[in-house]
């Protein structure tokens, strides 16, 4: 090829890879494609038109996952983020991370589990059960409501928190983390956003209540006015809960 005809290449390359998935789709309309180069910016709408899902990183240590996954919501819904419970300690960083928080960082997307199973004790796979669960409570939620960073985990902070709501405002999943506590300083205040201000909601913990007093049920307007105060404590926590509007 001549060198001036070198970069057709590329494009040629990008519209086989579009055709072969266009045939797919139109013979197996069905089947679940996911785009598995995602890291380094390469997911696009092109890729999009003909697949379910995308790969966002290689990386996925439940912390590092935070931020990509912050990142790749701005241009892209939850509903095609895969995010998956992959091994501890391994990931990027080779950092152990419980069960519990790698749950929680995987559950804002498309939860899926890549560890190997051997290595998990009995009470991982009770907390595995009990949070694939409350995941599909709140899945359509996550994959398809409005989606609020009330804490945003870029630039070194401490704190991560989203919120997202369904489309009617019948639900509404926070899922919160901490990296570590500094100077005993307490857990930032959390004012939930996007809520039907005069509807009654009640609350569920998906995890464990990690302390402080919140009331089994509140309006809207208690919830995004009065400041939810968690008290995480320690290195690496999580929490989540879900509010359910009074039928």
């Amino acid at each position: 090829m001549a060198p001036d005809e070198q970069k057709e290449v590329y494009v040629k390359y990008v519209n086989n890879l579009y055709s072969i998935l266009r045939e797919l789709r139109e013979k197996h309309p069905k089947v679940e494609i996911e785009s598995c180069s995602g890291g380094g910016g390469r997911v696009d709408l092109g890729i999009l038109r003909y697949t379910d899902e995308v790969w966002p990183s290689d990386n996925t240590d439940p912390f590092d996952r935070l931020t990509i996954q912050d990142g790749f919501t701005y241009a892209y819904t939850p509903g095609v983020m895969m995010a998956w419970v992959t091994e501890s300690p391994g990931g990027a960083n080779y950092a152990f991370r419980s069960v519990e928080y790698r749950f929680l960082s995987s559950m804002q997307g498309g939860l899926g589990v890549g560890a190997n199973l051997n290595h998990w004790k009995p009470e991982d796979f009770t907390t595995a059960k009990q949070l694939i669960g409350e995941y599909k409570q709140v899945r359509e939620t996550v994959q398809h409501g409005s989606l609020y960073r009330l804490i945003s985990p870029r630039d070194g902070s401490e704190h991560s928190v989203t919120e997202s709501v369904s489309p009617d405002k019948s639900q509404a999943v926070v899922f919160a983390f901490l990296h570590s506590t500094h100077l005993q300083f307490p857990y930032p205040l959390l004012y939930l956003r996007g809520l039907d201000p005069k509807a009654e909601y009640k609350l569920h913990w998906i995890t464990s209540t990690p302390g402080g007093q919140l009331p089994e049920t509140g309006t809207g307007a208690y919830w995004m006015n009065s400041g939810i105060a968690l008290n995480l404590m320690g290195d690496f926590q999580a929490t989540a809960f879900r509010l359910d509007r009074v039928q």
